[in-house]
């Protein structure tokens, strides 16, 4: 099966899993996956991810560990902004805030994938990938 965006499939596992109240989740590796996750691990939504290779297949795996507190996920609410079909962008000046600055915008920019905060310390501007609250 070929998956045409990989990012939403990624989000789409991460809301499914927490819903489940898994633990962890996989997902086949890329490294716009592993940016994203990256992002997500230093904002502090999630508890960690690693790589790992699968038996079966020989590919690797991002498995990703969720992050729950006093029973509930982190992650309340995680949406896909741009897509394969209609592409977001936005200057740092234009970006607005989430939940009143109590979530984040995740986005790809000139030097790499970065949380809104960080963007803004640079005045850096880009693909707005998704939000998170």
């Amino acid at each position: 099966m070929s998956i045409v965006d990989s990012i939403s499939d990624l989000i789409t596992r991460i809301r499914n899993a927490q819903m489940s109240n898994k633990k962890t989740v996989d997902s086949p590796m890329s490294r716009s996956r592993e940016d994203l996750v990256r992002v997500l691990q230093s904002e502090g939504y999630i508890r960690g991810y690693s790589v790992v290779d699968c038996p079966e297949t020989g590919h690797k795996i991002l498995r990703v560990e969720l992050k729950y507190f006093e029973g509930k996920p982190v992650i309340c609410e995680i949406k896909r902004v741009s897509k394969p079909g209609r592409r977001v962008y936005s200057s740092i000046k234009d970006l607005k805030l989430v939940k009143n600055g109590l979530g984040i915008n995740i986005l790809s920019t000139d030097r790499g994938v970065m949380s809104d905060v960080e963007a803004r310390k640079l005045s850096l501007g880009g693909e707005v990938i998704c939000t998170v609250f």
